[in-house]
């Protein structure tokens, strides 16, 4: 992967930036995903924030390399202190986080008055998609399109999101499974939770041969795998 040629999880971010945004890609890493939209004439404009050193060096590296030193600002900053008012920024990408840390970013970003409410939200959690989503709803965001891809091995889930002027309400089916996924209902979704019904399957055969049984546990596993078992 580089900035010409992104990984298939990035690429589908990528797609579902609207043209003319003018991006804050947190926590960007080389970033590659702010870099390719430039280059390829998507957006005009740029931030680039990481809060680690290597990386944030790595990205500077990127940009001059790319000419693009005018058109993307790197920052060193703390998620989305990286956001200036003049930058108006018009959509927020995080990609390749835990879904709490992504949580935990919008949270503060919120909270200390960089998240207006205005911008479209393009997130891509390694884990942790029910607690995204229950923040999302929470905070009256409408998950406007998801996908899950597959990529060496792993199936990663990308939610976009929009706010909305009314009450978003997703029933615990919902959150857990993605709403957009839901409808769709897509083989690599189907995939993904008969992978984890066999994990958890494996885990309560473990759980039940112990000397001790945690219980609850074990009552929660199975309501998991019943649940799981009702979508796929």
């Amino acid at each position: 992967m580089n900035e010409q040629k992104l990984s298939q999880r990035l690429m589908r971010v990528a797609e579902g930036i609207p043209t003319g945004t003018r991006l804050a890609d947190i926590g960007s890493d080389h970033a590659y995903l702010p870099t390719y939209l430039v280059l390829t004439q998507k957006i005009a404009y740029a931030v680039a924030g990481e809060v680690v050193a290597g990386p944030y060096q790595a990205a500077k590296k990127i940009v001059m390399r790319s000419g693009l030193e005018k058109r993307i600002q790197v920052r060193l900053a703390n998620g989305l202190a990286a956001i200036q008012p003049e930058d108006k920024i018009t959509g927020i990408s995080i990609c390749g986080m835990g879904g709490s840390l992504i949580q935990s970013i919008l949270e503060a970003g919120q909270k200390n008055g960089q998240l207006s409410g205005s911008e479209q939200l393009f997130l891509q959690p390694n884990i942790g998609e029910y607690a995204l989503r229950k923040w999302l709803a929470n905070n009256h965001y409408q998950i406007t399109d998801e996908e899950i891809i597959a990529e060496d091995g792993k199936k990663y889930e990308i939610i976009f999101a929009q706010k909305s002027p009314v009450p978003v309400s997703y029933s615990e089916k919902e959150l857990f499974f993605g709403p957009c996924l839901l409808e769709k209902n897509s083989v690599i979704f189907h995939e993904k939770w008969l992978d984890e019904i066999k994990k958890k399957k494996l885990l309560l055969q473990k759980l039940e041969q112990a000397a001790t049984k945690p219980k609850e546990k074990i009552a929660g596993i199975k309501a998991l795998i019943q649940a799981i078992e009702e979508v796929v």
